[in-house]
Parts: structure tokens; sequence; C-alpha cells
């Protein structure tokens, strides 16, 4: 079809594992008459389709076969059984490094991947300064890649990849290395390319951006596909089974090794269910965080117009003058919706927490206040900094550590959300008539967030 940019049918993809390095050659030296090795399937009976256009996600545990899909659809592999067909030029942003020759320079690595895609010299010369240019390596361009860091590997590997008008983009984690400026720049650009029509196949763990980027997602679990579709509810499936496999690999730990069950003091949270991307310069760190009714009962959804009590747990690994302990809520997007802070959020000292010693533990409780929104679900991102809300340094934070879904709003939902609003009514200016008040009538108000 002639909106389909990617067509995989039925790919299964199978590896020889062999239990002695003799086995390979014992196997040879019979001419395969005997087997000496036992096959491992990373891919069994994939089929999807990929529109034109479209943003298609791909989450799943590592080892699910998430790289080696990807690897099959730039034709790095190909796949014991099934067809795999790609329509279009091929930008391939995989593993750290795919593809460079770690003794030439940046420049020729540059003008080398140009070639393999097609390019002529004269097309590359025009590109090259853009290339240079988002790369942000300065000098090191013309110095061998074997001397980059891993960071600088990705920023060179992203420039080429976008600027060699890919009508399909393969993007595989290889963004989890980079700071978080890079990162930053790399998704404006992603969105760029959306708009301009690329294909783009996209791997990560990174649920948030599954949900900001994707048009449609696929979870991927032991090489089987388990769930495609709308990235909301994908995401879901996949943080839920996430979930119970943790819980069930906690209670299995502690009956196998009840000698390391520590007391734990019922205030601190230890459990943090999900972690998107974590950054901070660690002279603090989350242990973890929680999501409940005022009363400590588990939330299994968050109703609109109701409290919620939000605890984190934090511990200094170096003395912190004065420590910071916030949220973050996202809604299904990606986008912020609100924060709350210990800095200036009806902190009960009136005061900035007093420092911590290393090795201390604070825990703190934020009771929110959720109004009516139009939102499947909020995302919770705790964080611990040092200094003031202006001007700090990240310890530790956690994207999206905890997902909940937000029950549907009793009544029509007009815009984003709903205020508390009273409305009243005026009578006509007629003599002998008086001004009639509707008190407490509740309605609705349309606003962007």
């Amino acid at each position: 079809m002639a909106d389909i940019a990617v067509a995989i049918s039925q790919v299964s993809k199978s590896y020889s594992i062999y239990a002695t390095p003799g086995g390979r050659l014992l196997e040879l030296a019979t001419f395969n008459s005997r087997q000496y090795h036992t096959d491992y399937w990373a891919l069994r009976d994939v089929s999807f389709e990929i529109r034109r256009g479209e943003t298609f996600c791909i989450i799943g545990e590592n080892g699910c076969g998430k790289s080696t899909l990807l690897q099959i659809c730039a034709r790095i592999l190909q796949p014991t059984t099934g067809t795999v067909n790609v329509q279009g030029r091929i930008a391939a942003l995989l593993e750290l490094g795919a593809g460079f020759n770690p003794e030439f320079t940046g420049r020729d690595n540059a003008y080398l991947n140009a070639a393999i895609l097609g390019l002529s010299k004269a097309e590359m010369d025009a590109k090259f300064p853009a290339i240079e240019s988002f790369a942000e390596i300065g000098t090191f361009i013309d110095q061998p890649v074997k001397t980059y860091s891993s960071g600088m590997v990705v920023r060179l590997a992203f420039a080429i990849a976008i600027n060699v008008d890919p009508e399909v983009l393969l993007v595989d984690e290889a963004l989890a290395v980079g700071d978080i400026y890079f990162r930053q720049r790399c998704m404006r650009k992603v969105h760029e390319l959306r708009a301009r029509g690329v294909t783009i196949l996209f791997v990560t763990h990174a649920t948030g951006e599954v949900k900001a980027l994707g048009d449609r997602a696929m979870w991927m679990d032991r090489g089987r596909i388990r769930a495609i579709g709308n990235p909301e509810n994908v995401v879901s499936q996949y943080l839920a089974a996430m979930n119970t496999k943790d819980a069930q690999y906690q209670n299995l730990d502690v009956l196998q090794h009840p000698e390391n069950v520590l007391p734990t003091p019922t205030h601190i949270v230890t459990s943090i269910p999900n972690i998107d991307h974590r950054f901070g310069n660690q002279r603090a760190e989350i242990l973890g965080i929680s999501v409940t009714e005022p009363d400590g009962q588990p939330l299994a959804s968050i109703r609109p117009e109701s409290t919620i009590l939000v605890r984190i747990s934090a511990r200094a690994n170096q003395p912190l003058d004065r420590p910071i302990i916030g949220v973050i809520i996202r809604d299904q997007r990606g986008q912020d919706l609100a924060g709350a802070n210990t800095d200036n959020d009806g902190n009960p000292l009136s005061s900035p927490l007093p420092g911590m010693q290393s090795g201390q533990v604070y825990t703190v409780d934020f009771l929110l206040e959720i109004p009516t929104l139009y939102s499947s679900s909020l995302a919770f991102s705790p964080a611990i900094a040092n200094g003031t809300t202006d001007r700090h340094a990240v310890c530790d934070w956690i994207d999206n550590a905890i997902v909940l879904e937000m029950s549907q709003p009793a009544g029509a939902l007009f815009g984003q959300l709903r205020f508390k609003c009273s409305v009243q009514v005026n009578s006509p200016d007629t003599p002998g008539k008086e001004t009639s008040v509707i008190p407490a009538l509740s309605s609705t108000g349309a606003t962007s967030l």
C-alpha cells in the first residue's frame, strides 16, 4: 500500500547458542549432521505496519527483542523467517557508535554514512555545516571517533541522522546517554521531523516520551507482541505488568532471604514503581514515593475534586545546607501541570528545611487538592535539590515515578479543567423587580493549561 512506510510480516529471528566455544567447531566438522547448539528466538511471529508520517514507539524490558527488530528494519540483520519492507531512505540511530569507524574522524564518518545512504559529495558538502552545528563537538569533528566520549558519539550520530533527509528514522535508546540539554534539543528536532511527515520508529524505556511523541505504541515481551495501539493504553498495561513483576520479585526475595529484611520505619517510603529517566549529582537520592488517600489507603485511580497524599522519602549522601524536596505532576501528554516543593508550598516550618547530614533521611508529605481535569492519567516526578527554588542544584530527579489513571468527571467538561464557580443572574432593569442571585451554581470553564 502506498501509505505504508514499514511492513513487518511474521518476522522471527533465531540465534544459535553453544554450550562451549568448541561446539561451533564440532558442528562444522560434522557438516551440521550433529547439532551442538540450541536455538534462541529473539523474535517470534512479529507482524505490524507503520503508516507514512507516523511516530511508532516500541517499549519493553531489556532482552525482549526491540533492538533486534530495529536492526532488521535497518537491514543490518536478516530475519530467520518472515518479510520486511521499508519504503524510503532510512537513517538509523542504533546502539552507541553503530556504523562509525573508530579510526576515522567525525567528518570522515559523516561523509561515509552519507555515501552509504546514497548522497553525493556535493550534497554532503551542503549539509555538513548543519551537522557540525547541531553536534556541537567543536574541533573534535576532525579527531578520530575513538577519542570521543559516549555523549559526543551520540551528538554526532544524531546530527548525521536528522540531516541526511531521512524518510524513515530509526532511534534505539541512543539518546539515553546524552545530557539533558542535548536530549531536549533532540526531542524538539524529533517534533520537527514529525511535522515534516518523517516516519519515526522509536525504541525507548521512557514511557513519558512514548505518550508525548507516539501516534501508536507497541509493547514487546520475550520476542512477541503483547499489545499494540494507543500509547496511553499500551503504556498503562506495560507499567501495570512491571509493577506486578517487581512486587513478586520483592516477595520472593523476602521468602528466600528473610535475614536481609531490615525493619523500616512506617513513615519512610522505599518503593519507586517506575523510572523513565533519572539524573542529578547524587549528593542526595530519592528513596521512594507513594500516592495515597490522606489516611494512607492505596489509590486505584485519582478522583476529581479529591485530596491525595504524595509522600516522598529522600536520603542525603553528602551534607546539604538547604535541601528542597518536591514533585512535578504531568498529564498524559507529558506536559507539566503543576508542582509543589518544601521551599514555597505550605511548609509548616515557615522556613527552609533544616540542613541534612550524610545518611540522614527526610520524609515529606504533600496534601494536594485535585481539581476536575481533562486527563486520562497523572504522572508524579519526585526530586531533591540543594539551594532555593530559583537557584539550586538537582541532586536526584526521577521522571514519572508513579502514573495513576484519572477518573472521568461527572457531567460535561469543556476545555481542560473545571473552575469552582458560582453564577449570579441579574433580572432585567425593571422598576419594582429585585436582582435575583442563584448561589453556588456549578458551572464549567474552559481554559488552556
